[in-house]
C-alpha cells in the first residue's frame, strides 16, 4: 500500500479465472446493449412511481452496464470494473423484488422466472467481486 492512499479491502472471494472478465463483460455488453434496443420490456418493470421516467432507468441502467462492461475489458480498470459490475448487480436487485411483485398474479412459469431471479444475484454479485479481487495488487 502506497503511504496516504486507504486500502480497499475486498470480501473473502477466490479470484476469477483468466477468462472470466470478459465472460462478464459480455454478459453486460448484451444486457446494456438489450436496454437500449428493446427498451419496452425493461420499462414494463421498472416502478412507475420513480422520477423521471422509467425510460430514463431502462437507458440509463443500459448505459451503466455498457460502461461496466467497458472497464472490465482494460486491465487498467478491470478492478474497478469488477466492483461496478458487484456494485450494479446489488443496485437492480430492488427492481427485481418489484418484479416479481408485478408478475404475482401471472402464469405459474412467469411467476418462477420472476422470482428464480432473486437468488441469481447473489452469484453474480460474487462473480464481479472474483474479478476485482483477481485484477487487484497482488490478488
Amino acid at each position: 500500500m502506497r503511504a496516504g492512499r486507504p486500502s480497499l479491502t475486498l470480501p473473502a472471494v477466490p479470484p476469477a479465472g483468466p477468462a472470466e472478465h470478459r465472460a462478464l463483460a459480455g454478459v453486460l455488453l448484451v444486457s446494456g446493449v438489450g436496454h437500449l434496443v428493446r427498451p419496452a420490456p425493461f420499462d414494463s418493470i421498472v416502478p412507475g412511481w420513480l422520477p423521471p421516467s422509467r425510460r430514463f432507468w431502462t437507458v440509463a441502467s443500459g448505459v451503466a452496464e455498457l460502461v461496466v462492461a467497458l472497464l472490465l475489458a482494460r486491465p487498467e480498470t478491470r478492478r474497478a470494473g469488477g466492483l461496478a459490475a458487484a456494485g450494479l448487480f446489488v443496485a437492480v436487485f430492488p427492481a427485481n423484488v418489484w418484479m416479481v411483485w408485478l408478475w404475482r398474479h401471472r402464469r405459474w412459469p412467469w411467476v418462477a422466472t420472476a422470482v428464480a431471479r432473486l437468488p441469481l444475484q447473489a452469484p453474480l454479485v460474487a462473480w464481479g467481486l472474483r474479478v476485482a479481487r483477481a485484477a487487484a495488487p497482488g490478488g
